[in-house]
C-alpha cells in the first residue's frame, strides 16, 4: 500500500461554519478542541468539544441532572468507523455517533493538505436550521 498521508492524529485548529448568505461563525467557540485520528487500517474517530464545557455538580458520569445533560450533548460531537479517500475527498463510513442520524451514513468531507495541517471541508449540510459549510483545520501531533 502507498503511505497514506491522513495517517496519524491530528488536532483542531480552527472551526467555521459559513451560510448561504455568507454568514460566518465558530460554533464550539473561537478555540475548540478537537482530535482525528486515522489508522493504517482504514479507522478513524474524530471528537470535538468546547474549551470550556460545564463540570456536571456530582462525579457520577450518568448523574448529571436534565440541564447538565443538555449542555454536555450540546458542547460535544465525535463519531467514528471506517474511512476511504477518493480524488478530493475522504469518506467517513460512521459506524457510532453522538448523534444517533449519523450512525450507519456516510460523512463526505473535502480535503486538502497545506504542510502539517489538514484542511476539510463539508459539502453543504443542514446545521441549527440552516444550510452551512463547514471547515476545520487540523494540525499533525
Amino acid at each position: 500500500m502507498a503511505s497514506n498521508p491522513f495517517v496519524g492524529t491530528w488536532r483542531l485548529i480552527s472551526w467555521e461554519d459559513e451560510t448561504e448568505a455568507g454568514e460566518k461563525r465558530s460554533p464550539f467557540g473561537p478555540n475548540p478542541n478537537g482530535y482525528i485520528m486515522y489508522s493504517a487500517d482504514g479507522y478513524m474517530s474524530v471528537v470535538l468539544c468546547f474549551a470550556d464545557r460545564a463540570r456536571f455538580a456530582a462525579d457520577d458520569p450518568f448523574g448529571g441532572t436534565p440541564a447538565e445533560e443538555v449542555s454536555a450533548y450540546e458542547s460535544y460531537s465525535s463519531y467514528c468507523g471506517r474511512y476511504e479517500v477518493q480524488a478530493d475527498r475522504v469518506i467517513h463510513h460512521v459506524e457510532l455517533s453522538w448523534f444517533p442520524n449519523w450512525h450507519g451514513i456516510d460523512q463526505i468531507r473535502f480535503y486538502r493538505f497545506d504542510g502539517n495541517r489538514l484542511i476539510l471541508t463539508t459539502p453543504q449540510m443542514l446545521i441549527n436550521g440552516q444550510k452551512r459549510v463547514s471547515r476545520l483545520v487540523w494540525e499533525r501531533v
